[in-house]
Parts: structure tokens; sequence; C-alpha cells
């Protein structure tokens, strides 16, 4: 009783509940109204935002601002819903970028972004500011984003008390730490049970299997750890599995056809049958596991499961149910434009969602998907077949997640899931208050391992790494707020920095023990006959001349190799040496890029492939040539048939150049390198230590010697490279600015001003353009297209062919970027910078005509682009053409970027601008 009442608002907080608040909540509350930040980590789904709704609470009750901060808009609207029924409509603002709503108010809702050019802004907004709280605190180990949490981290004012929240991760500790160096007393509160137990399985056929042994006590009571053994049962079908397939391979060697034996196999022939999407929502809703989530890593994917689920007439919903879900979702799309609705894809979205199945990705419209996250939270929709990025904290739990596959595309390669991403994914099993018990389910496939399986579900190791550094419009809002110097010990308070310092301890006690070793191998080393140390480097002289050598030679050969890449044309016939795809091959795309060339071909076997230089240790030649349609598309089947088919004929005859593999590619060596190693091994045999007895036992310490050498070198170099890397990367930011007369010592030049008010990644790139007068004499359609070209980028690079480019001024003004950006990108590299990446032509006619009025239907008919990506795409194309209108002063280009903002939000963009 007598902390209640040293907690007086806490009290009344709790009052509004009629659940008792946890433990881990309490003592998070009570810290914030002590006047001190908080680090809450806690599990997904464990109630931490209460803690952040206190924040909010105790600044209301005392008179000031709270600000409350998410990643990415959806949670901005969604919590800025939750506020606006708890506080009332006058007490809460929304700042999203996109909206705008009551911005004055003493509670905002905002995205972290906003929150950043508020503080280098210096608004006004600010004042009377005395909580912010930052939602998914853990975004900041975002490669592409994270940096700006850690820019509102630190430049916070004083007054500000911070409450972070945060996932699970297993270095909370350091990352409260640092949030105390940088913002005063800050205590963290680390939960790490989930206030619903989470029961894992295996879907092996139509079985539905528990991951762990039942002898587990702790994964008995839905709470696994570390280690935890698995079922016993599992352990025996991946066994047979194995067994089955190895015999399946003796039967029937390299997949040829025919009648598969034995009386084991079913369904597709595998020891396990695999059932479809259909039949696992049927044994979920069966077993009562419903609502789920079910991860599939791939929109097409999970778009094609809502198909297979309506082609199997799966229907969830109760005639009530899905007249409540028609009713609901005319009335959320009933402002979107009547004739877009077909290439949307409404009806069949309508049809899925009434049956109580829906998708759920970054392709959807996010009125669309906004409809979805309701009715699931209403427990209308009862299955959602989503990507990962449902994940980034939006409130939609389920009884039941099941993960398809353990393993995705992460824009480079197929990877498995980390034990990290598997915890957030399943995170959202068991819903607070609705269920006694959370399930997550992963589905068998052929070959799984159940021991990898449950290493998966009981690791708990995933630290937060810091992904910070500083940009281009950072470095001059800093030093037009703080000088040069004062900005870089700002940034060296970064927690990228905190963690290098915190690297660079162990590494300085592992050089310290390696140079002790050193002096040690010199004296095992010691030679009667004379410097034995001296020898050996002699020795090693004369290895390091014949293998530099024989390396340049190899780089002469890939020299030459990429001039012959370069000299390709579409439609050359080339034999590919080496890789995967060796053999003959159709050039459709020569690849020209400044990394160096990289060529998509089409195979004889109908492959279509972006090669790189590996596959090209020597040089390439055309052999002879075949005509390419223009309208050749190599995502089309029937094209890269006939294009093989033609390409076998014309090869038929042709002999191909010897293989590469095993050809010897570093020749002989040049007669100077001969002479000096000579010179060197005369030089050898003079040395005393030639005729030592022990010589070769001296030898072994010498070389001992030269290795740990070699490593000390690499962590002195690690030490020093560790060091003030944030401050040093800063300072190389200033030198680039300081060569482009954007900075003059400690002062931001007038030239550099426009810079300020460039948020996005290329903002190098557009100030210049602004700078240099390229964009002055566009129309409004024709500023849309060049600006797309630094907001857009392609999803997979390496199938994008030519895009389509409107003409005149367009084209010369792109051509004139292009060059720009190169120019740019040579003057970041001189500075070992690496930022900018190469203008993205692919989103440039849509954004043409879309600004010119063409229908919706028109615009996406001849593309690929999803309706969702065409939406995220504008509305950051919305964005920088804002920022443009502010960087360009008082000047008819800001008439003009404004008028490309008015021509833009037009139909499906401007009522999405109120539903995202």
């Amino acid at each position: 009783m007598r902390r209640d009442r040293q907690h007086p608002v806490l009290r009344d907080f709790a009052s509004h509940y009629d659940f008792p608040l946890d433990d881990f909540q309490v003592r998070a509350c009570r810290e914030i109204e002590d006047g001190r930040g908080v680090l809450v980590a806690a599990p997904t789904g464990s109630g931490k935002t209460i803690v952040g709704e206190f924040a909010i609470h105790l600044a209301l009750a005392t008179g000031r601002k709270a600000f409350y901060t998410t990643p990415i808009k959806a949670l901005s609207n969604q919590k800025f819903h939750d506020l606006v029924a708890r506080y009332g409509a006058d007490q809460v603002g929304l700042l999203t970028g996109d909206n705008t709503i009551n911005g004055e108010a003493p509670i905002v809702v905002m995205t972290t972004e906003v929150l950043r050019n508020m503080l280098y802004a210096g608004s006004r907004t600010l004042l009377g500011l005395g909580f912010v709280v930052m939602d998914e605190v853990h975004y900041l180990a975002d490669r592409a984003r994270g940096a700006v949490w850690e820019e509102v981290i630190i430049h916070l004012p004083e007054s500000v008390a911070l409450v972070s929240l945060s996932a699970t991760v297993s270095n909370a500790e350091e990352f409260g730490e640092w949030l105390a160096t940088v913002r005063g007393e800050t205590t963290t509160i680390v939960e790490e049970r989930r206030p619903v137990p989470l029961y894992q399985h295996v879907m092996v056929g139509r079985r539905l299997l528990d991951l762990f042994a039942s002898s587990d006590v702790d994964a008995a009571a839905g709470f696994v750890k570390e280690g935890a053994p698995v079922n016993d049962e599992l352990n025996r079908i991946a066994r047979d599995d194995w067994a089955s397939a190895r015999m399946k391979d003796r039967r029937n060697p390299k997949g040829r056809g025919g009648r598969s034996g034995g009386p084991r196999q079913v369904g597709n022939g595998r020891r396990v049958w695999i059932p479809s999407r259909a039949d696992v929502i049927e044994r979920l809703d069966r077993e009562g596991l419903l609502p789920a989530i079910v991860f599939i890593f791939s929109r097409v994917g999970c778009d094609a499961a809502v198909t297979q689920c309506l082609s199997a007439g799966v229907r969830l919903t109760s005639p009530e149910e899905r007249d409540e879900i028609v009713e609901f979702v005319e009335a959320s799309c009933r402002d979107l434009p009547e004739d877009d609705l077909h290439v949307l894809g409404y009806h069949d979205f309508l049809d899925g969602l009434s049956r109580g199945v829906a998708a759920h990705h970054a392709g959807m419209l996010p009125a669309f998907k906004q409809c979805v996250e309701e009715l699931y939270v209403r427990g209308l929709c009862k299955v959602v077949f989503a990507t990962e990025t449902l994940a980034l904290g939006i409130n939609m739990p389920a009884r039941t997640v099941v993960i398809e596959k353990l393993s995705k595309w992460n824009g480079e390669t197929h990877a498995d899931i980390t034990p990290g991403e598997y915890t957030q994914l399943t995170g959202r099993a068991g819903r607070r208050g609705l269920d006694v018990e959370g399930h997550g389910v992963v589905l068998w496939q052929p070959g799984m391992n159940p021991r990898e399986v449950a290493g998966l579900a009981s690791t708990r190791t995933y630290p937060l790494r810091s992904s910070f550094r500083p940009s281009y419009n950072m470095a001059v809002n800093l030093v037009h707020q703080f000088g040069r110097e004062r900005s870089r010990e700002l940034l060296e308070q970064s927690f990228a920095q905190f963690q290098a310092d915190k690297a660079v301890v162990g590494l300085a006690r592992q050089l310290r023990k390696a140079e002790d070793a050193l002096d040690g191998y010199v004296e095992a080393a010691t030679c009667h006959l004379g410097d034995f140390m001296e020898y050996a480097g002699l020795r090693r002289a004369i290895s390091d001349a014949e293998k530099n050598a024989s390396r340049a030679r190899r780089s002469d050969r890939r020299e030459e190799a990429l001039a012959s890449l370069a000299r390709l044309k579409v439609g050359d016939v080339i034999q590919v040496p080496a890789g995967k795809f060796a053999g003959f091959a159709v050039v459709v795309d020569p690849g020209y890029s400044p990394e160096g060339p990289r060529p998509y071909v089409v195979t004889a076997d109908r492959q279509a492939r972006r090669l790189a230089m590996i596959d090209f240790p020597v040089p390439v030649e055309a052999l002879t040539r075949l005509k390419v349609p223009k309208s050749f598309s190599a995502r089309n089947p029937q094209m890269r048939r006939d294009l093989a088919s033609a390409l076998r004929s014309r090869t038929h005859d042709l002999t191909p150049p010897p293989s590469a593999t095993g050809r010897r590619v570093d020749g002989g060596l040049p007669p100077a390198v001969v002479d000096e190693i000579d010179a060197l091994r005369a030089e050898l045999k003079a040395h005393p230590c030639h005729a030592c007895p022990e010589r070769e036992d001296h030898a072994r310490w010498a070389e001992r010697w030269f290795k740990l050498h070699r490593d000390a070198a690499t962590l002195r170099r690690r030490v020093e490279q560790r060091t003030n890397t944030v401050a040093r990367q800063f300072d190389r930011v200033c030198e680039v600015l300081s060569a482009l007369d954007y900075l003059a010592d400690d002062e931001v030049t007038p030239r550099g001003r426009h810079l300020m008010r460039l948020y996005s990644d290329m903002d190098l790139v557009a100030a210049e353009s602004l700078r240099r007068g390229l964009w002055d004499d566009l129309t409004p359609s024709e500023l849309a297209a060049v600006l797309s070209t630094l907001v857009f980028e392609a999803r997979r690079p390496d199938d994008a062919r030519s895009p389509r480019l409107p003409g005149g001024v367009v084209k010369e003004v792109v051509a004139e970027m292009v060059r720009l950006w190169a120019e740019l990108d040579e003057l970041e590299r001189s500075h070992h910078l690496d930022f900018m990446r190469q203008p993205d032509l692919g989103f440039a006619w849509i954004a043409y005509r879309w600004a010119e009025g063409d229908d919706l239907d028109e615009v996406l008919g001849g593309s690929e682009l999803a309706a969702g990506d065409f939406v995220r795409w504008m509305k950051q194309l919305l964005d920088l053409a804002g920022q443009v209108a502010d960087a360009a002063g008082d000047s008819p280009l800001r008439g003009t970027a404004r008028n490309v903002v008015r021509t833009l939000r037009r139909g499906v963009v401007a009522y999405s601008g109120l539903a995202d």
C-alpha cells in the first residue's frame, strides 16, 4: 500500500484495466513515475505497450506532451486509433508524412523519421515535450533505416524521458548501458517469460506431432529452454525419410520415369505425404487451432495459397459472419474508384475474406491490408497467409502460427531463418486473455532435421547490432546546429561506436598475448651461426615473389576477360567457359554496369541467368549471332524454349573452344621476376645459417613467428579500425561535402542548405541536380519521372530489362543524372565511402503516365508491379517531391514540385494516404 501511495499516477492508471498488471509492467511504470528512463525487452504479445501507454498517461497528468514513435505507418495508424478511443480525438494527433492530424495535440503518434526531421528542423512542436515512447526500438538494427533511431536517441533534449520498448534481445543489458550513457538514468527491465505458454509442433502428413519430448518438463509446460530433447517419433520419421530417399534414388537414378517400387510410398512418392495448404487449414480447424497466421516467405505464394483454399472449397465463416465481412469491406473500400476495382483484384479479395481466408504482404493495397488486419482482430478472418513483414509489430495475435518452410529469399540467396526470426514469427501465437495456450507449427519438408528445428525454437541468443552510419543529410544538419567538432563528439556517442569500443577491449587483450608470444618464437629460432630471422626473411621473400608474379598473371587474364565481356552485344552466341552454366548461351542483355559487365544469357537447356566474373576465368568471344526478339522476356517459359531451341540449332555444328577447367591461367614468369628470384636464392645459399644442421627446426619456429606476426598485424588493424570508426566516417562524409562546397570549415554554405531538406538515400544526387538546374525546365509529369529514379529500387535487379522511358527531355535529364551519379560515386570512392546506388529507371514510365492522368489499368497493364508496390513507390515519390519543393527555395521549381504532388495524389494513391 505504501508503494501505491508513492506512485499515485500508476494507481490511477492501473484502475482503468480489468486485469492486474504484470510485475515487469509495474516495475517499469514505477521507474518512469520516479523520473527515470526505461528499456523494456519482452516477448511479442507480453503487453510491453502498456508501459508506453503509462508514459502517455503520466504526461497528461503532469501537463506535458508525449510522442509515441513507431517504425512503420501501419503501426502508427493502429496506435493512433487505440489512443483516440481511450483519450478522445482532441487529445491525440498523428504525423506520418502522408497524414497530419491534430499535430499540436498533447499526445502525437508518429513514425521515427518524422521525429528525426523535427529535431533537425528545431520544430516548435517539441516545446513542452516530456516523454518519447520508442516502440519496436530493436528496429535500430535495420540496415536501411536503423540509423534514424540512434539519431533520435542522441539528439532528444536531456529533459525528455525516453521509454524504449524492444522485442527480446540477448544483449538488452548492453543496450541499456548505452542508453544510460547518452540519456542519463535508465533502468533495463527484461521479461523472458511469455504470458501465454507456447507449444511447438511439426505437422507430418496429417499428423500434428510435438516437437519436444514429453519427458521435458519445461516444454510440456509451454516454456521451452535451450537444449531441450527432441520427440523420438520425429527422429524416427527423419531416419525413415532419409532411408526412403536413398532407396528411391537407387531404384530411379537421375530422376528417370517409371513406377516407384515398394508399398510404403504414398502420395507424391515420398516417404512422408505433404499436405496441401487447404489440408493444413482444415486440420487446424478440426483441432480448434484457428485463428492462424501461415507464414509463406513469398508474395506469390501467399496469393496462391488463398486461390488454392478457394478452389478446394474452404469456408471457415458462418452466413452471419460472411454478411458482416462483406458489409465491412464494402464500407472500407467505397472510396476506391469503381474502374480500378478489377485491376486491384477486389472481387477475388472479397471472395476470400468472406470465406475467412486472406493474404497479407507488401504487394497488397494498403486499404486491403487494413481490412484484413481489422477483420482478423475482430475474429472474422480466420486464416492469414503472410510474408514476414507481418511480424513487424502489427497487432494481429493468433492462436496458431504456421511456418511453411524454414528458409527464405533474403534478396541474394535462399537462407535459413535465424532463431531470432523464428521467435519473432512464433511469438504471435497465443492471444493474451483469449487463449490459454499458443501453438507454433512447422510443416514437415523432405530432408528436414528435427534437431535443427528444435535449435531454432529453443535458442535464446539474438543480439541487437547497430546499423548506424553518418549520411550526407545528417552531416549538414548536425554541422549547421552544432558545428563540426561538437557533431563529431555527438556521433561518437552512437550505439555503433559503443559496441565497437567494447569489442576493442577484447581485441587489445588478444594483441598483447600475441606480442608476448612473438618474443618467445624469436628466442626459439635463435641460431649459433647467424641471424636466422634474416635468413627466414630471404626464404619468405622468394616465396612471396613467386606468388605475386603468379597473381599478376591471373589479374591480366581477368582484365582480358573483362574487356571481352564489354564487347558483347545482344544476340551474340558464346561458350560460357566455366561455372554451373558452362556451355553454349545467347546474350539477351550485355549487363553493362560501373561494377563490371554481368551478361544475362539464355542457355541451351532453357535457363535464363545473370552471369558473373566467376563464370569467365578466360576471355570469351562471339562464335555466331542469333536474332533476339525485341519483346523477349526471360520470365516467359515459351519464349525461353523458342530461343534455346534456335540456339541448339545454330550451335549444332560448332566446335566449342577448349574448356577453361583445369587450364593453367598463370603462364610463365616474366624474365625480371626470374632474375630477382635467382638473386635471392644466391643470397640465401651464401647466408651463414644455410649450413646449420638444425636449419629446418629453426625454420619451423620462424614460420610460426611470421604467421603470428601477420595475425598480430591484422589484430592491430582491427583495433585501429574500430577506434573512432563513426567519427572517422563522419570526417570522410564532411570531406566529400567540402569538395562540393556544401561545407566550409564549421559552416554550411548556401549551396549546402538545399541538402538539409533532402532526406532520401540519394540525397546528394538530388541536391546536386537541384544546384545544377537539371530539373528547372521540366513539366510536373516529367519531374515525376526523373524523381522516381531516386526512390525506386527493383526487387530483383538481375531480372530487369532495359526500362521504358518517356522521350525527349526526360531521357536527356535522366542521362545527365546518371552521369552526375557516376561523378559523385567516383568522388565517394576516392574518400573510401559507398553510400549511393545507381539511379533506377524502372518506375519512370509508370510515374509519368500516372502524372499524365492515365487509368490505373493502363499504367499497371504492361508492368509486373503489384498494386501495393505501385502505391508504396508513389508515396515515396510524393515524399521526395515535397522535400524538393521545400529545398527549391523561392524558384519556379518549387511550384512544379508542388504540382507533382497534386497530380500524383489521386485515385488509389490519394485513397491509400487515408487508409495507410
